[in-house]
């Protein structure tokens, strides 16, 4: 009797446990359909946390197939929404690895696009935020977020997802064009005129034809009156002057003569 009942002790504890091990995963019976349509739920929901739990918990139990494959991309999403943009991209990233020729890796370039156009450092953070730390701020979201959509434009012409991609490249790319301009306008109030005239230059050949062209030769215009290079100044001057007739800057250069 003596040794019974520590037998007994240790046969109830193993299955209390087990017990307790089955209450906590109920998706324990689950098939990949019902972790599939519960995950999307709970995302849907706004509790990303459980869908991403069971996304993944799908993914290990059922490697294979179409519920797996599409719920590689589902936490993609749920993970954007959950304002995890590294941990979203890296999911895009691993399901365009895996599964490049699949029907929907246009919607996973798209989802980069959109995870970094509503990224930590926005365009309109370093467009309309505080400019005396301008030049220490990275657009390298915004250069990625341009290419990914231009993945979608590119090579998936006629999916769903490519015309607002085209929008959103062309506000990227402008965007990024005004960027340089205030980084050139930046250096040129602090009197570093070299700086800002190497900044124009590169919005110039970098981002040709929009609307902060004026800027970039108005600038550049600027910067060389101030070094006193008067071919430079004059060639801009002319270029400046033939394409934005009605330019501010040129009365801007004007009160300089003065």
């Amino acid at each position: 009797m003596r040794c019974f009942r520590p037998l007994l002790v240790v046969c109830c504890v193993v299955l209390f446990s087990a017990g307790c091990a089955s209450t906590l995963d109920p998706t324990k019976d689950w098939s990949p359909e019902r972790l599939y349509n519960e995950a999307k739920e709970k995302v849907k929901s706004g509790d990303y946390e459980t869908g991403v739990k069971y996304f993944e918990t799908l993914e290990a139990r059922y490697p294979y197939g179409h519920y797996a494959e599409q719920s590689q991309l589902e936490i993609a999403y749920a993970y954007y929404k959950y304002e995890e943009p590294a941990l979203a991209i890296a999911a895009a990233d691993r399901f365009i690895r895996l599964h490049p020729t699949h029907p929907n890796v246009d919607y996973a370039y798209y989802l980069k696009g959109l995870i970094n156009f509503h990224g930590e450092k926005t365009i309109a953070n370093w467009l309309f935020g505080t400019k005396d730390d301008l030049t220490d701020r990275d657009p390298k979201s915004a250069r990625e977020s341009y290419l990914a959509f231009r993945e979608v434009a590119d090579r998936f012409p006629n999916s769903r997802y490519a015309e607002d991609a085209k929008q959103r490249m062309a506000y990227l790319f402008e965007a990024q064009a005004k960027y340089e301009t205030l980084v050139a306008r930046f250096y040129y109030d602090r009197s570093a005129y070299v700086a800002a005239v190497n900044r124009c230059k590169y919005s110039l050949e970098t981002y040709p034809r929009t609307p902060s062209t004026e800027d970039a030769l108005g600038i550049m215009a600027l910067s060389y009156k101030k070094m006193g290079i008067a071919p430079l100044f004059d060639d801009t001057m002319r270029i400046l002057k033939k394409n934005f007739p009605q330019s501010r800057y040129l009365e801007e250069v004007a009160a300089l003569k003065s």
